[in-house]
């Protein structure tokens, strides 16, 4: 059974719908606050592969929505984290959250700008930034200047070079597909081994 082809083709289809920039928004949005929630990349990826002549407009309603979702995170530290925290720790997040708290201590706004390209959760940092009183504004212009180099390089790069690349994609999906599991499977191994 190609499990990771069908996943792939129905993922095209769905982004060629009139509502996936809807869905699109709403997941960047929530990504950027609520915990166990994918990166707004795997569905920006595909809708920019799916439509290329869109690719910027969808990078930009990916950006504004997860700054907009940034803000809520950085509230929510700010005035809930105490109620929150409980979450962090119970998802496993309070080791990430301790090293982005070291690395808001050393570059503060330097680390909000590198988080947009991190594998470290943005969420993360949203919620580390109004916990430790991070200012507002260099926060916000940060979120801005990371995610937005993320998501409109990913979308630049799928639209410029997907239709190149697609036809290998989909001869090599299902080996991708399984390594990229077996990588996650490992990662997430090592990671609770070290607790």
């Amino acid at each position: 059974m190609k499990l990771f082809e069908i996943a792939y083709s129905s993922v095209i289809r769905f982004s060629k719908l009139k509502s996936a920039p809807w869905y699109l928004a709403i997941l960047s949005f929530l990504e950027s606050f609520i915990l166990p929630f994918p990166p707004p990349d795997v569905m920006l990826a595909p809708m920019a592969l799916a439509r290329p002549d869109k690719a910027l407009f969808l990078a930009g309603i990916t950006l504004i929505a997860s700054v907009c979702g940034g803000i809520v995170g950085y509230l929510i530290g700010a005035f809930l984290f105490e109620q929150v925290q409980p979450l962090v720790i119970e998802w496993g997040y309070q080791s990430t959250f301790n090293r982005v708290t070291i690395w808001f201590n050393q570059w503060g706004f330097w680390a909000v700008l590198i988080a947009g390209f991190s594998p470290v959760p943005y969420k993360i940092f949203t919620l580390a930034a109004g916990a430790l009183g991070l200012a507002f504004i260099p926060f916000l212009l940060a979120s801005i200047i990371g995610r937005g180099a993320r998501f409109f390089l990913v979308a630049w790069c799928l639209a410029t070079f997907g239709p190149v690349i697609e036809h290998k994609l989909m001869r090599y999906i299902e080996r991708i597909g399984w390594a990229t599991v077996i990588i996650m499977v490992i990662i997430i191994g090592i990671y609770q081994g070290q607790k």
